[in-house]
């Protein structure tokens, strides 16, 4: 896999984590730390989208 094509995949896993981030926090009853857990692979995948764009440049 070619770092750009892997670079498109972090992309497409991180808009789906953030929609399923904005669908927990309109859910009732959806546990506060699910929420935490899905915002902090977000982040993770987010810090290796800019670690892998900075080794394109």
């Amino acid at each position: 896999m070619s770092l750009s094509s892997h670079l498109q995949e972090l992309k497409k896993k991180h808009r789906v984590l953030s929609e399923k981030v904005e669908e927990a926090q309109r859910a009732p009853g959806i546990d506060d730390l699910h929420i935490a857990d899905l915002k902090k692979q977000k982040l993770r995948l987010k810090e290796e989208i800019t670690r892998i764009s900075e080794e394109m440049a």
